[in-house]
């Protein structure tokens, strides 16, 4: 998309009587873009081939009128269509800490055979929280797993669903707003649980915040830019994110899938993810 050019001085004999250049512009297609919006006011509009580039001419009576117009159509796609990620060099090695984060998960459910305990004292437990003042099970309770094909459940979808946080916000910050993230969100959980007895266990809640970091950036994203088209493409942002946990969050009708834990890791990834991208930008 190119902008208006500032325009060389014309001299008024060198137009067509009754006729203003409106702008100049690097090609045929970015003059005819611009004449568009001059014929959407109903007014014709002539494009003329120089050495400088292509010539819009309109007519002097629109002049002013439609110069506004052609500004308020460059700024409205000035940052459209919105970068899918952050500007900068990404790296194949961005996986390595995904799969270290597996690596570590797994080598954790192993450790848990032997040692029952770590289970029991590690789980979230809304009324150890809050009754007994044991806030670590906020966080281990993110390393913990019930059985075999939930953790290689997790383990699979992390090493994937890490991989875009670290490439998307970077690796320090991708993994800080993950842990914060899992974290207030186990809080969330477990304090609109208590005092009910509550127990929950996984790091299924961590990825769901990690969709959830995601979409909150692409909404910060759009709602930055200035496009007529920009509330649609909210909407779609919005409800593709949506979908993931609607399709692979619920279940599918299976049992001991902690739903509510699903919601707050992608609802507070959502909120964390928005303020981060644009603390960012």
């Amino acid at each position: 998309m190119s902008l208006i050019e500032p325009a060389s001085p014309v001299v008024e004999e060198e137009l067509p009587a009754g006729l203003v250049e409106a702008g100049v512009y690097p090609s045929e297609r970015a003059a005819s873009e611009h004449g568009l919006v001059v014929l959407a006011m109903g007014r014709p509009y002539w494009t003329v081939a120089t050495d400088s580039g292509q010539r819009l001419l309109i007519e002097a009576e629109v002049a002013l009128p439609a110069k506004e117009q052609l500004l308020k159509f460059d700024r409205e796609n000035l940052n459209w269509p919105p970068p899918a990620f952050v500007e900068g060099v990404t790296y194949p090695t961005d996986v390595i800490t995904p799969l270290l984060w597996a690596a570590v998960v797994l080598g954790i459910y192993h450790l848990q055979g032997a040692r029952p305990g770590w289970t029991a004292a590690g789980a979230l437990d809304a009324v150890g929280i809050f009754g007994r003042g044991e806030w670590w099970r906020l966080g281990t309770a993110l390393w913990l797993h019930g059985d075999g094909a939930h953790v290689v459940s997790n383990a699979l979808s992390g090493v994937l669903l890490f991989t875009a946080v670290v490439k998307t916000f970077g690796r320090v910050a991708g993994w800080g707003l993950v842990a914060l993230a899992a974290v207030l969100a186990n809080l969330l959980v477990a304090a609109l649980a208590f005092p009910s007895a509550y127990r929950s266990l996984g790091a299924s809640t961590a990825i769901f915040a990690g969709v959830g970091l995601l979409t909150g950036r692409s909404l910060r994203v759009l709602t930055r830019a200035e496009h007529p088209h920009r509330n649609r493409a909210i909407a779609v942002a919005l409800a593709s994110g949506a979908t993931v946990l609607a399709l692979y969050g619920t279940g599918g009708g299976a049992e001991r899938v902690d739903l509510g834990a699903h919601v707050a890791g992608f609802v507070v990834g959502v909120g964390v993810g928005f303020a981060a991208a644009r603390s960012s930008g």
